[in-house]
């Protein structure tokens, strides 16, 4: 009888522990636990941890409440100028309500990827090739709005959309590469013209000021030929300018009186014969013209008498 007992006890012990086995489920922190009895949702979620279900009548999914890093294939479409590009990107999203991802939809992963494919080249439809490139903020907004909508009552919540990249074909990047070259060198024209302005300006306004102290052109002059010899050549060529000269004419105008030949007054050379016209002698000579024999020739000459006819 004793026998009996404890083969029965150890019979429920062994079924209890296999009962246990079966029905007992562990649930991550990370994930949340959905139990199924004869296929009807039980209303609540199993919590992180150790949980029981019913062997075989219950059914305990596992939902991960993690966020998901899904990447969207690269889609093809055509902007709204006219270019054809290749734009892939990225979502994030994450479960929110795991009973309702799980009775919604049939697979919420494959549903967000394929809304997220078709949203992608809708926005590509509506936007400029220069949205695309420099404003994806605007689209990246866009794009969350697109699938937050639908994915809502999935029990999923979009946590953010950002295009990764944008593909363009090698004609197109050639044409902006162009532009970018043009435009540059536009605004390196611009700027030099800028420059050449500023300096025109200086220059006039140090120009009257060396009018009115003519005496600053010679320092000038000076440091200029400081800033020559000081790279070791050795010829130096040394501008000597015309307003130098007119400032040492203006400077010394003694020196340029004194200077000046000296000029004998006119005076008529009386003629070697008394009482005789002196034009009808050629040696007959004014003052002037000795002067003038003079300064040609740089000594006195003096000119040789024709003799005579008696």
């Amino acid at each position: 009888m004793i026998e009996e007992l404890l083969m029965a006890a150890a019979g429920a012990g062994a079924a209890a522990v296999v009962y246990a086995g079966a029905a007992a489920r562990v649930v991550k922190q990370y994930e949340r636990g959905v139990v199924f009895r004869f296929g009807k949702l039980r209303g609540r979620v199993r919590s992180p941890g150790f949980t029981m279900i019913v062997p075989v009548v219950d059914r305990l999914h596992k939902v991960n409440m993690q966020i998901v890093t899904m990447p969207v294939p690269a889609q093809e479409g055509i902007t709204r100028d006219n270019v054809t590009v290749r734009v892939d990107a990225v979502v994030y999203f994450e479960v929110v309500d795991p009973a309702e991802a799980l009775v919604r939809v049939e697979d919420y992963r494959f549903a967000v990827s394929q809304m997220a494919q078709t949203s992608l080249r809708s926005i590509i439809g509506k936007s400029d090739l220069d949205d695309l490139l420099s404003n994806r903020e605007k689209l990246n907004q866009g794009l969350e709005l697109m699938l937050d909508s639908p994915a809502t009552g999935w029990g999923v919540a979009i946590d953010r959309v950002e295009i990764k990249d944008v593909s363009l074909p090698e004609t197109m990047k050639r044409s902006m590469a162009r532009q970018a070259e043009a435009d540059r060198e536009r605004r390196a024209r611009v700027i030099n013209a800028d420059a050449e302005l500023q300096a025109s300006k200086k220059l006039s306004e140090a120009a009257a000021v060396m009018s009115d102290q003519p005496a600053a052109l010679q320092l000038r002059l000076l440091q200029t030929v400081v800033a020559v010899a000081a790279e070791k050549n050795s010829t130096l060529v040394l501008p000597f300018p015309v307003e130098l000269l007119r400032f040492l004419e203006r400077a010394t105008p003694d020196a340029r009186r004194d200077a000046a030949p000296h000029r004998t007054p006119e005076r008529e050379i009386p003629p070697l014969i008394d009482g005789a016209d002196a034009d009808a002698y050629p040696w007959s000579r004014t003052a002037a013209a000795e002067d003038a024999i003079e300064d040609l020739t740089g000594t006195s000459v003096e000119p040789a008498p024709t003799p005579r006819e008696d």
